[in-house]
């Protein structure tokens, strides 16, 4: 019974946020911006999110070599500039989270929108052409969204590898015990290099879709 409250519930919240979406996007096209304008301005929301992802996380490893290289200095200081790029690197990547969810909200209105006024058109050569146009969009948002999701999953082991090592170093923070994570910073810089990778192909994925929408 329990189970089925809560299902009740969790239906009632996705109908009530798809009245606000309708309700939201609505709004905007009486103002002459439709749901492909909005699509186009939140990947590229996205691709600014990666960006900055890039950056947080390219800084949090050089701190983390600074605090692996130590030679002298206040250590407790180079360790506080650790921990703060990790809790901004947390930061960009559940920002990066909320910027793919609003491209996906979007994308989904708006193919459910193109695909119910695919069904107004009465000449069949327009309704060929607007169905294979629909079509081709939407497989090319799929290995977007794809790419991005991909992303966004890439960046949760290095995240956890940094909070790890910075709670680790957290109540042992001496020259022992920084020279033992070599081996973790070198695993750490293969993974950021990898995920600093895929950030630029999915960019370059966004820079191609926004193209073909706009065009």
């Amino acid at each position: 019974m329990r189970f089925f409250a809560i299902l009740m519930m969790v239906s009632l919240l996705a109908s009530c946020q798809s009245v606000v979406d309708n309700a939201y996007y609505g709004m905007w096209e009486k103002l002459g911006v439709e749901k492909r304008d909005i699509l186009v301005d939140r990947v590229e929301d996205a691709q600014r999110s990666q960006k900055d992802a890039q950056e947080q996380f390219s800084s949090a490893l050089e701190e983390f070599s600074a605090l692996i290289n130590f030679d002298g200095g206040e250590l407790e200081a180079v360790y506080n500039e650790l921990s703060d790029k990790y809790d901004a690197s947390q930061s960009s990547a559940e920002d990066l989270t909320k910027r793919i969810d609003d491209v996906e909200n979007v994308a989904q209105a708006l193919f459910e929108e193109w695909e119910q006024e695919i069904e107004l058109i009465s000449n069949a050569k327009l309704k060929r052409n607007s169905k294979n146009k629909l079509a081709d969009t939407k497989r090319k948002y799929a290995s977007l969204l794809r790419s991005m999701r991909k992303v966004e999953a890439s960046m949760q082991p290095v995240l956890i590898a940094l909070r790890d090592n910075v709670l680790a170093l957290k109540h042992n923070l001496n020259a022992n015990a920084i020279g033992a994570l070599q081996g973790e910073f070198n695993d750490i810089k293969q993974d950021v290099a990898s995920l600093i990778t895929e950030m630029n192909a999915a960019i370059k994925q966004s820079d191609e879709f926004i193209k073909e929408i706009n065009g």
